[in-house]
């Protein structure tokens, strides 16, 4: 369903928000309001620390979901801040490989080290998919700002020659994104496919239409015909429900992926009616630029996370 005037408008306003550095500073400095805030935020994060995101993924795989987990964070400018994530990484790993043989790593590739230099990244990229090609943990690589794009393929295609158990995110609504598909089909490494978050210049992208989920659904047959590990990472029930009438849902090596904290009863609808499902949960304390991008692709989020900011303790 096409998005009115307004809800573009406010979808836009927030995900500038989420990059204002001062207004983040502002609340997550002021110990009332960063209190309150959070509070709201703990319906899409799981908590701060990596037992928090453990312990929510445990509750999922016992509901037969599978799963995939995220140390939030992105754009570190320090080698030391990127190593001590990485270090967070593969511990997440190491653990995520002793409760479930099919859990998924997700991370930004400017959380490791590519805002300050490639090799260095592929150094830290290439340890983390070792540890976890030796857990039998997959990772996945997310996608963020267009003007990475490039950079990130680059590094995922060197690292996928080699461990075919990292996969890549592809964000439907660019432009570039359907040559971007033909060229990751050539690897092996699992595609999620999402419409897309990210505040981008017009010219870049497609805004929420149906003509953007005729190209998702375009896309994802593109997967399956091609017998391609694909994640289906949507909440969009009509997208879902046109899906489902192809028969592309439960096609061979296919799941569909949600967002912790959203719609969950249709999540269970679908793993009920024999699909794979997964859930993507995150924790960490940068938790601020995620919440904000959660109600910015769907703006009705804001009065669930008023109510919990109200009624949760």
């Amino acid at each position: 369903m096409k998005k009115s005037s307004e809800q573009v408008r406010f979808a836009a306003s927030l995900k500038s928000i989420a990059r204002n550095q001062s207004i983040k500073q502002y609340i997550q400095t002021n110990p009332l309001l960063s209190e309150v805030v959070s509070r709201g935020a703990k319906r899409f994060v799981a908590g701060e620390t990596r037992q928090d995101g453990l312990k929510r993924a445990t509750d999922y795989l016992q509901q037969h979901h599978r799963i995939s987990l995220e140390f939030i964070g992105e754009n570190t400018m320090s080698k030391q801040e990127c190593i001590t994530a990485k270090e967070e990484l593969k511990q997440l790993i190491v653990e995520m490989g002793e409760i479930t043989e099919e859990g998924t790593v997700s991370f930004d590739l400017s959380h490791i080290g590519m805002m300050i230099d490639e090799d260095f990244t592929y150094d830290q990229l290439n340890e983390l998919a070792e540890v976890a090609k030796e857990r039998q943990v997959t990772l996945m690589i997310s996608m963020e700002e267009s003007e990475k794009t490039d950079r990130i393929l680059s590094l995922y295609e060197r690292v996928v020659k080699v461990y075919a158990n990292v996969g890549i995110t592809l964000q439907v609504h660019l432009h570039r994104s359907e040559m971007d598909l033909q060229r990751l089909l050539r690897l092996n490494g699992r595609i999620r496919l999402v419409k897309g978050a990210y505040q981008e210049p017009e010219a870049r992208y497609l805004q929420r239409s149906e003509i953007l989920n005729t190209r998702y659904i375009d896309f994802v047959e593109t997967c399956v015909k091609a017998r391609h590990e694909l994640s289906i990472a949507t909440h969009d029930e009509q997208l879902l429900q046109a899906l489902g009438e192809k028969g592309l849902l439960q096609a061979d090596r296919v799941e569909i992926e949600m967002l912790d904290g959203l719609q969950k009863n249709l999540l269970d609808a679908y793993q009920q009616s024999g699909c794979q499902t997964r859930v993507y949960i995150t924790y960490g304390t940068e938790w601020y630029l995620y919440v904000v991008h959660r109600i910015a692709e769907h703006p009705e989020n804001v009065y669930t996370l008023i109510a919990d900011m109200v009624e949760r303790k």
